[in-house]
């Protein structure tokens, strides 16, 4: 499921930065980021709550 939210989470962000004029590298580098940054705090946050 974080996985899943992840994937939303760097298609959106990947989506907005196209949006404002930035290309393809630019677009792929901000996502994988976005996910990076979602599934980190996904995993901690289900860590806490003793979920995963």
């Amino acid at each position: 499921m974080a996985a899943l939210f992840s994937i939303v989470v760097a298609l959106v962000a990947g989506i907005l930065k196209t949006s404002t004029g930035a290309g393809f590298a630019e677009a792929v580098l901000y996502g994988g980021t976005a996910f990076a940054t979602s599934m980190g705090l996904c995993v901690l946050v289900l860590s806490a709550a003793g979920q995963f």
